[in-house]
């Protein structure tokens, strides 16, 4: 993306921030990726502050929508590793009533443009970036150069290489870089995850993943309902099944066969519904379906003796689990977001890989994009960047 564009993308979400209501919708491979440990580099910026072990890491969230102050805002009160105590806005306004409710000090809220001066506060360790998919190259850089850690809400960016700037950003900083990919972390989806790592059933043979809610057509004047900020049903629901086909398989794709994409006909149309089709070695096929107009949600796995299932897949409420011999998975866990956040601080204070780091955001993000690809040209496209 050029910087000319870059800087006329994120202009528009900050005029869109103030009414936006954030990822009301959208809820979140166990090893499939190393994780980007700090490297080496000859940076400009200080090494951050390796945190001691006896304290909390102090979390800064990057954008206060919906996502924000519905989910990622009441599950840090839950943690046992981190906690929030740093502001960043778009939304100046917003910030009074979020430093009384979570009781944030005034010199630990920050504005876009001031953003940058958050790297000579010692309270903060990690920024959280809770912004449209169109605006987290930008952010996710700009924290990585503070000399703070980043988390960063999926799906990761838009294309491979703002994902690999992301990457770069941090490594060039030596900042960690994890992805929020909650059900990666859920403890009852874990445990399919391990059914596959074990062949407790045989080898996989097939499996599907479906995410989507019902509802209306997205607005075209919120981000949500344009296409070049990331909305629609692929970016906002489907890399749920993008991701959860990786991690229930433990496969990486090598090609979408076939795909479809059912768009609203005006500029910058979003996907309503997408549906695709993934080979993976040896001719294993999968299917994905998401959609932003009709419910779906469940993730199965077929086996040369058995199968299993998490259905529902991905909902904030509790995934439910089977298996074809009657096992149960579950119960639901009471907060999958806390888990999320909790696993990611041990993994920063003890130099831990990351269960989702940004190298496997990219991956899924090459999936997406080829499954664009292949709904607009009608043709099967190899997938890149699955090593």
């Amino acid at each position: 993306m050029s910087s000319k564009k870059s800087i006329s993308t994120r202009r528009r979400f900050l005029r869109q921030s103030a009414a936006a209501t954030g990822f009301l919708f959208v809820p979140g491979l166990i090893g499939c990726s190393s994780g980007n440990s700090p490297a080496a580099s000859e940076s400009a910026n200080p090494a951050p502050r390796r945190p001691n072990e006896d304290r909390k890491l102090g979390i800064a969230i990057l954008g206060l929508g919906g996502y924000a102050s519905g989910q990622i805002a009441p599950a840090l009160k839950l943690t046992e590793h981190c906690e929030l105590r740093g502001l960043i806005t778009g939304s100046p306004e917003k910030l009074p009533e979020w430093q009384s409710k979570h009781g944030i000090k005034e010199e630990n809220s920050y504005t876009y443009d001031t953003m940058d001066e958050i790297a000579d506060n010692d309270e903060i360790d990690v920024i959280y970036v809770i912004t449209p998919t169109a605006t987290h190259r930008d952010f996710a850089v700009r924290a990585a150069s503070t000399g703070k850690h980043v988390w960063c809400e999926k799906p990761m960016a838009m294309d491979v290489a703002e994902c690999q700037e992301m990457i770069d950003a941090c490594n060039e900083n030596g900042v960690r870089l994890a992805i929020g990919y909650r059900m990666m972390h859920e403890p009852n989806t874990r445990d399919l995850i391990q059914l596959t790592k074990e062949n407790a059933y045989g080898a996989v043979t097939g499996a599907h993943a479906y995410a989507g809610y019902g509802g209306s057509p997205p607005a075209t004047d919120y981000w949500r309902g344009q296409r070049d900020m990331g909305g629609g049903a692929l970016y906002d629901m489907g890399v749920y099944s993008v991701n959860g086909l990786r991690y229930g398989t433990q496969m990486a794709p090598e090609a979408v066969v076939k795909a479809t994409q059912t768009r609203q006909d005006h500029d910058n149309a979003v996907d309503l519904t997408t549906e695709y089709t993934l080979r993976y070695p040896g001719g294993i096929t999968a299917e994905g379906k998401t959609s932003v107009v009709t419910n779906y949600n469940e993730l199965h796995i077929e086996a040369e003796e058995g199968w299993y299932e998490i259905d529902p897949m991905q909902p904030y409420t509790g995934v439910k689990g089977e298996t074809s011999d009657g096992k149960i998975l579950g119960p639901p866990v009471p907060n999958q977001q806390s888990i999320q956040m909790d696993d990611d601080a041990l993994a920063i204070m003890n130099d831990t890989e990351f269960i989702a780091p940004g190298e496997l955001g990219l991956k899924d993000i090459a999936v997406i994009r080829a499954i664009i690809e292949s709904a607009e040209s009608g043709q099967e496209v190899a997938i890149q960047h699955q090593g």
